[in-house]
């Protein structure tokens, strides 16, 4: 039930879904976090294009009406429910817990999150910043570290090398010691994907799939290669692998002739890091990659590409419209509180 109540919580609700004018502001009941939980006070979320597809098209993972949607947040812990020793009040932390079917949302000032799922932010980044990487670095991770298992001098390439997921790739593939490739749609994003680490980039609009294959591989193809970007382009990304390599997508729900698979004898991954928090099972994972995460990015390995324009809390529907408008390079960032 919605309704007013002192001392409660300012939040973002959709009880219908659709254009970013669905999104409601409202007043909650302030919750309580139970065994193994902890409260946050949300200072910032992050937009995803999963946290649009739910709010446009209510997806079957989307969260019972009216719901608060957005999985990345950081904040401060101000409570800790029975069983929790990893958190204390006070303590930095960010994660992507919520936002989905079974689990609220970080578009409100406070959110109850499983501590599974959390770990403390970077020291090297403000906590604002830190909301921009827990879905896409834990995606990132699960493929390039957990999936594709990138080793020392391995031919990698990325697609949508400064998209939210690509960018973190890219980064995590030279902490591997590969030699790294990505697709990029201009100039400006193929020097922002050298600067993150990229070995050579691809303009995807003017080159075809067999001469960047020829020109970097000499024609053998990639021993790794993570398409975030789906639908054809997945066929492509079948067309760059060598003979038994990997390929590894974020974006399956399309249909496909796998026989170029077989030809090459490649293996197919699929991630989908929205798994834990549907089902309950491996959410202690997250929590380990994210501890992981904040060692490299304290370590200077790694750093999210943040969109320059930073969103108010009032500002949520604009920020959705944004994502949607392709008007983003890097993150779109919403602060919710003032810290």
């Amino acid at each position: 039930m919605i309704f007013r109540e002192e001392g409660g919580l300012k939040a973002w609700i959709v009880k219908s879904f659709g254009e970013p004018s669905v999104l409601e502001r409202v007043e909650l009941p302030r919750p309580e976090p139970g065994p193994g939980e902890v409260l946050v006070e949300v200072a910032a979320t992050s937009v995803n294009p999963v946290d649009v597809k739910i709010r446009r098209l209510g997806l079957p993972i989307a969260p019972e009406l009216p719901g608060v949607l957005h999985g990345d947040v950081a904040g401060v812990v101000v409570a800790v429910g029975a069983g929790v020793t990893a958190f204390r009040p006070g303590d930095e932390v960010f994660g992507c817990a919520g936002g989905v079917r079974g689990s609220g949302g970080a578009l409100a000032e406070f959110m109850v999150a499983d501590a599974r799922l959390l770990a403390h932010r970077p020291r090297t980044l403000t906590l604002v910043e830190s909301a921009a990487l827990p879905l896409v670095a834990i995606t990132a991770w699960e493929a390039m570290i957990d999936k594709a298992v990138i080793l020392p001098g391995d031919r990698v390439l990325v697609h949508a090398g400064v998209g939210g997921v690509g960018h973190l790739a890219v980064q995590l593939a030279k902490w591997r010691g590969a030699v790294v490739a990505a697709t990029v749609s201009s100039a400006a994003k193929g020097e922002a994907a050298l600067v993150l680490g990229a070995d050579r980039v691809i303009d995807y609009r003017t080159t075809s799939v067999a001469d960047y294959v020829e020109a970097l591989t000499g024609g053998q193809g990639f021993d790794v290669v993570f398409d975030t970007v789906g639908m054809g382009n997945l066929d492509g990304s079948f067309q760059a692998a060598r003979a038994g390599g990997a390929v590894v997508t974020c974006v399956a729900r399309s249909t496909h002739d796998l026989s170029p698979l077989h030809a090459k004898g490649l293996s197919l991954h699929v991630v989908f890091m929205l798994l834990p928090l549907l089902t309950g099972r491996g959410r202690e994972r997250h929590g380990e990659i994210l501890r992981r995460v904040s060692e490299l990015v304290d370590a200077g390995k790694i750093r999210p590409l943040i969109h320059e324009r930073r969103y108010s809390f009032d500002e949520v529907p604009a920020a959705h419209a944004a994502l949607e408008a392709g008007e983003a390079f890097g993150k779109i960032l919403i602060r919710v509180a003032a810290r």
